[in-house]
């Protein structure tokens, strides 16, 4: 990597937008310059269904003045939008807008890839080692909890528990009387009962908090033990009756400009901050958490990291590493033969890298190939009968991590192609594509068809392939060690090789050995 690169990573929150300019150096990264803007993107009712046209409008001006930013410094732009645009039906509007206005591409992620990220940031922040650590998370719209060893994840989940989502549903006047107190808290805590033995049988030894929240309920509990904060809160510690203390401070005041008096409240979030004082005492008493320790650390870092390493000579490994692991998890609680995808998988990589060697393939579409092999039959888990079309929708709405929304609907494709009929531009989603990406998906589902075939004794007997290119012919040789029949294999491979020969502009001979 490049010691100049910089990067700018702007997460766009529901309460919030921030992002920090980093640049990237040997050992990490060094911060140029961070801005915030207040874009309430989440604001009025609704439950966040629709994003006004004012919070629209503050958001890519906010976009907008971000990016100039930005180009000043020459940073490359990653920007992620999360529970606001997630979840809001007009939220093709926004990214397009601020595509057109504001010059910056959204991806607008899940809230398992919010808490992955997330996850990513506090282990570079923390010195948590092989501690079994939980992880709350509270935003504007939503908030994120893991439970992790190290890299490992035990357990993610993105509650629709957010401090901006619980002001307007509960403290529309910033105001709280002792009825709504009570049913914000009986409304949290039934949001996480469900979640609640699965957590508490984890046992985490270490509970951390991130983001605005976090932080400023850990500096309103500090200023209430000592009378100050320190410099830096990363690391600081609080106790749940401090905690509970603070909560009654702020449910006392009022309104919220006493609210805002309080020592060591940020005067920005003084009309949501009671909700999201609520969340986490709620997960406090329901987890028996007795302290918390904040992190300085939360989505915006864990997208600078990621970033790194997709730019980074090799860091894709690792992103390659959490998209597999995640597909795997899918494919083994929807397909009964998954086996079969395995081997599938590993012959579908096995016909990329030999052609690879005979024609320019771009390396980085292995992945989505790899992926695409292992799903394209979760869709038998609804019906065997047109169960591409299953898988499609399934891969396409399942929380891949790991993988752009882009990236997923690549697989889905690919998946979706694995039989029957060829990609068309009747087909609506095929059609959306750009013409890049149609022949991306072409090109791998035609790899992936031959895959399909050359395992069509469902048994992984085929462990041999060699691919031998001629000016007219495409020859796949395959073989097995075992003493099996493998001429059905061959069949079938050549059955299937319809799209491939169309694709390569060959003749595809299959043969076994």
């Amino acid at each position: 990597m490049t010691p100049q690169l910089v990067i700018a990573a702007i997460d766009i929150g529901t309460n919030s937008t921030h992002m920090v300019v980093a640049r990237i150096t040997p050992s990490g990264f060094e911060v140029i310059t961070r801005e915030k803007s207040q874009t309430r993107l989440g604001e009025g009712g609704g439950d966040m269904k629709e994003l006004s046209a004012a919070a629209m409008d503050r958001g890519i001006t906010a976009l907008r003045n971000m990016k100039k930013i930005a180009d000043v410094h020459g940073a490359h732009v990653v920007a992620v939008a999360t529970s606001a645009v997630r979840e809001a039906n007009n939220a093709d509007a926004f990214v397009h807008r601020a595509k057109e206005e504001a010059g910056v591409d959204i991806e607008v992620i899940s809230g398992l890839e919010e808490a992955r990220l997330i996850h990513s940031a506090v282990l570079r922040a923390l010195p948590l080692a092989d501690v079994e650590s939980l992880l709350i998370d509270i935003g504007g719209g939503s908030t994120e909890v893991v439970v992790f060893t190290s890299t490992t994840e035990h357990f993610a989940r993105s509650f629709k528990l957010g401090s901006v989502r619980l002001t307007h549903r509960f403290f529309p006047n910033a105001q709280a009387s002792k009825s709504q107190l009570l049913e914000a808290r009986q409304f949290t805590a039934s949001s996480i009962e469900p979640a609640r033995k699965g957590l508490r049988r984890r046992n985490p030894r270490k509970a951390i908090v991130t983001s605005g929240t976090g932080e400023t309920l850990a500096r309103m509990c500090s200023f209430l033990g000592s009378g100050d904060a320190p410099r830096s809160m990363n690391g600081a510690t609080f106790t749940r009756q401090q905690l509970q203390t603070v909560v009654r401070a702020i449910a006392e005041a009022p309104d919220v400009a006493s609210r805002s008096e309080i020592p060591g409240i940020d005067s920005t979030r003084a009309d949501i901050i009671l909700a999201g004082a609520i969340i986490l005492e709620e997960f406090a008493i329901s987890l028996d958490i007795t302290e918390f320790t904040y992190c300085d650390f939360a989505l915006r870092e864990g997208l600078l990291f990621n970033e790194m390493q997709r730019l980074s000579p090799g860091g894709s490994d690792d992103i390659r590493h959490v998209a597999l692991a995640s597909a795997t998890k899918l494919a083994m609680r929807c397909d009964d033969d998954f086996s079969h995808a395995q081997s599938v998988a590993r012959l579908a990589c096995t016909l990329f890298d030999q052609l690879s060697h005979h024609f320019e393939l771009d390396l980085n579409d292995r992945l989505y190939l790899e992926t695409a092999s292992l799903l394209a039959n979760v869709g038998i888990t609804v019906s065997h009968a047109k169960h591409h079309l299953h898988s499609y929708y399934i891969i396409r709405h399942a929380d891949l991590l790991g993988l752009t929304d882009d990236e997923i609907e690549i697989i889905a494709q690919i998946a979706r192609y694995h039989r029957k009929g060829e990609p068309k531009l009747s087909h609506e989603p095929f059609r959306m594509l750009s013409e890049d990406d149609q022949n991306r998906v072409r090109l791998l589902s035609s790899i992936l068809r031959v895959a399909i075939g050359l395992d069509r004794t469902h048994d992984g007997r085929i462990e041999d392939v060699n691919i031998a290119v001629s000016k007219d012919d495409i020859t796949i040789s395959i073989s097995s060690s075992q003493e099996v029949d493998i001429e059905l294999n061959v069949y079938a491979a050549h059955e299937r090789a319809s799209l491939l020969a169309e694709v390569f502009d060959h003749n595809v001979v299959v043969v076994g050995k």
